[in-house]
């Protein structure tokens, strides 16, 4: 009897922990968008070289003037691997200041992300000539779509070899990437395939604002 009672405990506990997992589980609104960013911690995320990079103060996620630094997702959402999907953020520009999204990217320790691909961030007097809503190095804005110290809100769309940016619902860049051909000699890596998000802290001198990161995975 004392065996069958500790099988029916471990059953009771596998079942009970299945639960509080599934009522854990990242859920979706109802568009279909899983929040990456609670709006009170960096869970979910990860710092590479400058932890000191991102803070959150009331509700915002801030990069902060650190230095070269990058924040990836890690989080549970699709196991922070991501395909075809809908990204949308409210960014807001502090001043003359550079940034970026990564997106098919992974973490490592140091330096400019090497795989995926950046969707620019950089405000219209920055000396960087690629603009807001630029696809970095591939297809580039030559001038600033939104004024600084303003929200606004970047949208990026992934379906398969296709990439869409938009900024306040206007789209500013569109392109696809061709079978068998390099986008870019600059970046070999970037090529659609898959992986997950990043936020660029890109000098000391630049400071930008995120908050409502969500993301559609499409597949």
């Amino acid at each position: 009897m004392r065996g069958w009672s500790s099988i029916f405990a471990g059953v009771l506990l596998v079942v009970g922990t299945s639960a509080v997992r599934a009522e854990d589980a990242p859920k979706a609104d109802a568009e279909g968008f899983y929040s990456l960013f609670d709006g009170k911690s960096l869970d979910g995320w990860k710092s590479n070289e400058n932890p000191k990079m991102a803070v959150v103060e009331d509700g915002v996620l801030k990069i902060k003037k650190t230095g070269r630094s990058h924040l990836f997702y890690e989080g549970p959402v699709n196991k922070h691997d991501f395909q075809d999907f809908e990204f949308k953020a409210k960014v807001k520009i502090i001043g003359n200041s550079n940034s970026g999204i990564y997106f098919h990217t992974e973490f490592q320790d140091q330096d400019w992300p090497a795989k995926g691909f950046e969707a620019q961030v950089c405000s219209a007097n920055y000396g960087d000539p690629r603009k807001t809503g630029s696809l970095y190095g591939v297809k580039d804005v030559n001038k600033a779509p939104v004024p600084d110290d303003e929200w606004f809100d970047y949208h990026i769309i992934v379906k398969g070899k296709d990439v869409t940016i938009k900024i306040n619902d206007k789209t500013v860049t569109e392109w696809t990437q061709e079978e068998g051909k390099q986008p870019s000699a600059q970046f070999p890596k970037r090529v659609l395939d898959r992986g997950t998000f990043a936020l660029q802290g890109h000098d000391p001198d630049s400071e930008v604002h995120y908050k409502d990161i969500r993301v559609k995975p499409l597949k």
